[in-house]
């Protein structure tokens, strides 16, 4: 897959998740393996955050929607194939160096989980 029909599928995913026809987790494990694209990592942090503050959503009404409203406005970036933009990649590589996106079933994927959890870059 190429980057457009990648940032298309988790768009797709993203939309699942906002109508409760897939989990977070279910959304992420489908994901885009290995993927370098930084409005992808973007989005699965945003999912995460999504999935942490569930909480927090079931107590705010006003939270809730803002917190929709992210991230469909992510999903409708996705599905044109554009970038986010660049202050919410930011936002997330202050605190994350990259997503925890799984990784290919093969010897390539799990080198790169295995080097990850050794805390060594494969470049």
């Amino acid at each position: 897959m190429g980057v457009f029909e990648d940032r298309v599928l988790v768009a797709d995913l993203i939309r699942q998740v906002l109508i409760s026809r897939m989990c977070v987790r279910e959304a992420i494990l489908k994901f885009p393996r290995d993927t370098e694209d930084k409005s992808i990592h973007a989005a699965y942090h945003a999912l995460v955050h999504y999935e942490a503050d569930e909480d927090l959503r079931n107590r705010d009404n006003l939270y809730r929607e803002e917190q929709n409203d992210y991230l469909e406005f992510l999903s409708n970036q996705l599905e044109r194939g554009e970038d986010l933009p660049e202050n919410i990649i930011q936002n997330y590589e202050k605190y994350y160096e990259c997503a925890n996106i799984p990784h290919e079933k093969n010897t390539k994927g799990f080198l790169k989980g295995f080097f990850k959890f050794l805390n060594i870059k494969d470049n």
